[in-house]
């Protein structure tokens, strides 16, 4: 297929006319109905008319306008994204996975920042809502917790899938992993290693996850008979209360040989604090982390940690949000795989 555009010059620069459906129709042969359900990705098209129009849309060029499509639909083709945590390297991982999952269905994706622990999240909810159409939200820890945040949406009638939630189970469709059991595993790979005196670098109360880290790993100990060996100083998800934190553990006497960190930014706090007291890791104090951030080879040794599927997870809810036909009565949280990565924070016990 041959296909030219028409332009024109204006001032010595060539002004290039704005392709529209109807063109993308004429050059594909097809009616403007036919381009349509292959723009908004509707079901049940045939292959042979999909590549005649996707043919002729990239010969074309041509770029969807969103206001028109929304116009002509009761779709706003945009997705909302709810954040409200501490960790850098957390939420460039969840705006990768919904931001991907928004391209490849040619949508728009709405980041907006809500203070979850504030007595006033309905009215946040409800400020944002004022101003904006959107297909649906992802929720995010903790607002993925946030009942009142849930009611406004409700109360609206607006789609919603949530990121790690642990409390309302069937309230609506979520994606995570199994904290609990991850932990477990760091648990045990520390115990293998002759570790016996633990610190823990606790996360934020309001952050479901990190108690069932912590939790996770306390049951694992508590199982081989260790549990009265573990100290616990809190860290918030954050490098600077990490190092805080990993200075109380490492100056009390006996000091843990072993310290497991909520998540990665806490560890590597946890790590400076050990090179600042002139420690080595891992010959003085084994050091591990969650989540696999690229905070975990940014720091040296590289961090021991578990792989959470974060950017998986928000690609999976948007893409639960986009594609809503056929996904009626999926609510309950729908676990994806994580993995112990082991690397050089670790050693044996001293």
């Amino acid at each position: 297929m041959h296909l030219e555009l028409q332009g024109r010059r204006v001032g010595g620069e060539l002004n290039m006319v704005r392709v529209t459906i109807s063109d993308v129709a004429k050059a594909a042969g097809v009616s403007m109905k036919s381009v349509s359900r292959i723009i908004n990705r509707e079901p049940n098209v045939s292959e042979k008319l999909r590549d005649k129009v996707q043919g002729a849309i990239d010969a074309l060029g041509y770029v969807p306008d969103m206001a028109a499509r929304s116009l002509a639909s009761s779709r706003a083709y945009t997705i909302g994204l709810l954040l409200d945590n501490p960790s850098p390297n957390y939420t460039m991982k969840i705006q990768a996975g919904a931001y991907q999952a928004c391209r490849e269905h040619a949508f728009h994706l709405l980041i907006e920042n809500i203070n979850s622990g504030a007595d006033d999240v309905a009215d946040q909810m409800k400020a944002i809502l004022f101003n904006t159409r959107v297909d649906g939200f992802v929720l995010t820890p903790p607002i993925s917790e946030s009942g009142a945040a849930m009611d406004v949406l409700e109360a609206r009638g607006i789609r919603y899938v949530r990121i790690a939630p642990t409390s309302f189970p069937h309230r609506s469709p979520g994606f995570s992993m199994d904290d609990a059991a991850a932990a477990g595993e760091l648990a045990a790979h520390l115990l293998a290693l002759g570790h016996r005196r633990f610190g823990l670098v606790t996360g934020p109360p309001r952050h479901g996850s990190a108690s069932m880290r912590r939790d996770g790993f306390i049951a694992a100990l508590r199982a081989q008979g260790y549990v009265d060996d573990v100290l616990e100083v809190y860290g918030g998800f954050q490098f600077e209360r990490g190092i805080e934190a990993g200075r109380q553990l490492l100056s009390m006497q006996p000091r843990p040989t072993a310290i497991f960190a909520m998540n990665d930014d806490s560890a590597a706090g946890v790590m400076s604090a050990a090179a600042q007291l002139g420690l080595r890791v891992p010959h003085d104090v084994s050091v591990v982390g969650f989540d696999d951030s690229w905070v975990a080879k940014s720091v040296w040794p590289y961090l021991t940690t578990i792989h959470q599927p974060i950017s998986e997870m928000a690609y999976q809810a948007t893409t639960l949000l986009i594609e809503r036909e056929g996904h009626e009565g999926r609510n309950g949280d729908h676990l994806l795989d994580y993995a112990l990565i082991i690397r050089a924070s670790t050693g044996t016990a001293p």
